[in-house]
């Protein structure tokens, strides 16, 4: 049973760690945010990086692909935006990083062995992912031959199987892993430390510096008193250009939104929907047939242990007698009514072992599937054959098949609903015959392990959904206001209106959903499609609400522009000409003057004392880390003036009366050790940057996802 053992069970591993492969340490936590504009003559080039295209079609096949393993791996039956836009930009950095990568390896011709690759898959030094995906979960170790069981398993199925397509894919992850880490390894062996910079180091950890400074605060200077000029802002700006280099395009968005979300009408009437289904419920006499018939959410009815059911039934339907009915009672954003099916005792693990067999392998119908089954079941049974000898041989499931059928000891939830309530409800001992989707399967319980109570619980559910009345007011109000607004008169509308105006600030082009609003990628696509100021051209539907919204600003990929960032930027333009103020009246002060103390008097301040201060900690004691003050300290000879120097808090201007140098640097060695560690835990993601900068990535999702 290759997909309800080893396969099965080791996929969901495997997948998890495709989804979270990254070639090299760096690209884990890096994520890739380029912009760029959508190429019209190439319909399909979601991205290049470098001049290789990353196609739209390829990458949305990966995406899929990724999701499915998600919800394979977390047991969700769908994904939440939030969720979707992790795999998605998960998926765009694998690809970015995979075309970066390969490119420089190419370069430098690395490769990796078939004796490396067996290595790293089955041999003395596994791969960390391989590790995870066979390790027991109830031993907690590694087992290596689960490995190879696995491997032989897949070596029978077809080439197109998708589980054998996962483990390709898997594998060349894992090699391409090995090349990037390669790459690193050169990249990092070339990083040196000499004893010049261990000794500096040192001495920034442990030369105490003692000195006095007086400081005119920012805070002296009210904000009231400072009228700022185009030139202000031009000054700031030009000084601080560096600062305002945008990763991505992003833009903000002002807009309105009108409540669709279930009335209270609504909500009575669904309950009363409900209500009506509790006589029909209390009488059913197939409680499996009355879920699939009127519930929402058609789930099989399975035996379920104390605190697997949700709060409100977990706390009453095992002190209940089969038949109890609770409900309708409202859970999330659904009525529900429940009803205990039954109640029973039973193992709490099963130690089983099976032999699969398909259509395929028997002449293409279940028919014949069951008849060899039942053959095998009555050669075992006459004692003419043993389920060890036959296993390997008849058994599709090649990974249990080689170790006598044998698929260890398990719990609820580890196999499909069939095969599960054979083996729960059976005895020890009993060999059964048992159909599933993946075939029919001929099981042998070799042993059940504790006894706990479990109970089956029947759940008849509907959503609270708006009525037709509700989402057609709420969707006339919307339109009404997108008839009267313009890009010129949106706010004043809106306030005019009585309705809050909403921002949405630095969106990203792949965003999925924003503040208050999920499920927004429609209305982000729009966003990253119009103009500044332009309103949108229909009412976008976001859940259950209506949202008119207006592009207020766009930050584009590069170097802002000062137009788009200054407003943000005001707070500091008011320091900055504060610090130009207090500058001037400090430059006044330190003429003339001969010590620390003059200064202050001439300036109106207190001369404050500080000791045992270190470079590499520049923090003064009751006020914050002030880098430039504290460093300029160390440039100085004791009992010199500095000159004004414009802090974090305020203007300072400090004076040394002495330091204290630390005992000489012994152990060169160590200190080269602690710095090289460093540089090398820099030099992954500064690496990554500076390749990716030079591959000149192209970005088209916002447009196109």
């Amino acid at each position: 049973m290759a997909v309800m053992g080893y396969l099965r069970d080791r996929m969901g591993k495997i997948v998890a760690g495709v989804i979270g492969l990254s070639l090299v340490a760096f690209v884990a936590t890096e994520a890739v945010q380029s912009g760029g504009s959508f190429l019209r003559d190439d319909n399909n080039e979601l991205g290049n990086v470098g001049g290789e295209k990353i196609a739209y079609d390829q990458f949305n096949a990966a995406v899929e692909q990724n999701v499915s393993q998600f919800k394979q791996q977390s047991g969700q039956s769908r994904v939440t935006p939030q969720i979707t836009t992790y795999v998605q930009e998960n998926t765009w950095n694998q690809f970015v990083t995979k075309a970066i990568v390969k490119k420089e390896v190419e370069k430098l011709g690395l490769t990796v062995g078939g004796d490396e690759i067996q290595s790293m898959t089955s041999g003395s030094n596994p791969a960390p992912q391989i590790v995870q995906a066979f390790t027991d979960p109830q031993t907690g170790k590694f087992d290596p031959a689960s490995v190879s069981n696995a491997i032989n398993a897949l070596k029978g199925l077809r080439d197109d199987d998708p589980q054998k397509k996962q483990w390709t894919t898997f594998i060349a992850d894992l090699i391409n892993g090995k090349k990037a880490e390669k790459y690193m390894v050169l990249v990092t062996n070339g990083l040196y430390v000499n004893s010049l910079e261990a000794k500096d180091a040192y001495e920034s950890k442990n030369r105490l510096a003692n000195f006095k400074y007086a400081v005119l605060p920012y805070a002296s200077i009210p904000d009231s008193k400072i009228t700022l000029t185009d030139a202000d802002y031009s000054a700031y700006y030009d000084e601080h250009k560096g600062e305002f280099k945008n990763a991505q395009e992003s833009r903000s968005i002002s807009y309105v939104a009108f409540n669709a979300a279930p009335s209270a009408t609504d909500t009575a009437a669904i309950k009363a929907q409900m209500t009506k289904l509790l006589p029909g419920f209390i009488a059913s006499t197939n409680d499996s047939l009355f879920v699939q018939i009127n519930s929402e959410n058609k789930a099989p009815l399975a035996y379920q242990r104390k605190g697997e059911l949700e709060p409100k039934l977990d706390s009453m339907m095992f002190n209940e007698a089969p038949g109890f009915i609770y409900g309708p009672y409202l859970a999330g954003s659904s009525y529900k009514i429940a009803k205990l099916v039954e109640a029973r005792m039973s193992p709490d693990s099963v130690k089983a072992r099976h032999i699969l067999v398909t259509p395929t392998e028997s002449g293409g119908t279940i028919e014949k599937a069951l008849a060899r089954a039942d053959s095998l079941k009555a050669l075992i049974e006459s004692g003419k054959g043993s389920f060890e000898s036959l296993a390997p041989i008849f058994s599709v499931d090649k990974a249990s098949g080689s170790k006598g059928g044998d698929l260890g000891t398990f719990g609820r939830g580890a196999m499909v609903p069939a095969f599960e309530t054979a083996v729960f409800n059976g005895k020890k001992g009993d060999l059964k015959v048992v159909t599933s989707q993946f075939g029919v399967h001929l099981v042998q319980i070799q042993d059940q392990i504790g006894s706990s109570k479990v109970v089956k619980v029947a759940v008849v559910d509907k959503a609270l959904s708006a009525s037709s009345t509700t989402q057609s007011s709420a969707y006339g109000k919307a339109q009404a206001f997108l008839a009267n607004v313009n890009k010129d008169n949106f706010a004043a509308e809106a306030k005019k209106s009585g309705l809050p105006l909403q921002a949405g600030e630095d969106i990203n082009g792949t965003a999925s959903s924003l503040p208050g609003l999920n499920d927004a990628r429609e209305l982000v696509r729009w966003v990253f499609k119009a103009e500044k100021n332009a309103v949108s051209d229909q009412v976008f539907t976001v859940g259950d609400q209506y949202v008119v919204a207006q592009v207020k600003s766009i930050k584009p990929k590069g170097i802002l522009p000062l137009d788009v960032i200054k407003e943000q930027i005001k707070p500091s333009v008011l320091q900055f000409v504060k610090s130009k103020q207090l500058t001037d009246k400090l430059t006044a002060a330190l003429n003339g003057a001969k010590s620390i103390e003059q200064v202050a008097q001439k300036a109106g301040v207190p001369v404050t004392p500080v000791q045992n201060i270190v470079f590499s900690n520049p923090v003064l004691p009751g006020s914050s880390a002030e880098y430039k003050a504290v460093g300029t300290v160390f440039g100085l000879a004791p009992n010199k003036l500095s000159k004004p120097i414009a802090g974090m808090q305020g203007v300072y201007v400090l004076s040394p009366d002495s330091f204290v140098n630390p005992a000489p640097l012994t152990n060169t060695v160590r200190e080269k050790e602690q710095i090289a560690q460093t540089l090398i835990q820099r030099a992954d993601a500064q690496l990554f940057e500076a390749l990716k900068d030079k591959a000149n990535v192209k970005d088209n999702r916002a447009k196109m996802l």
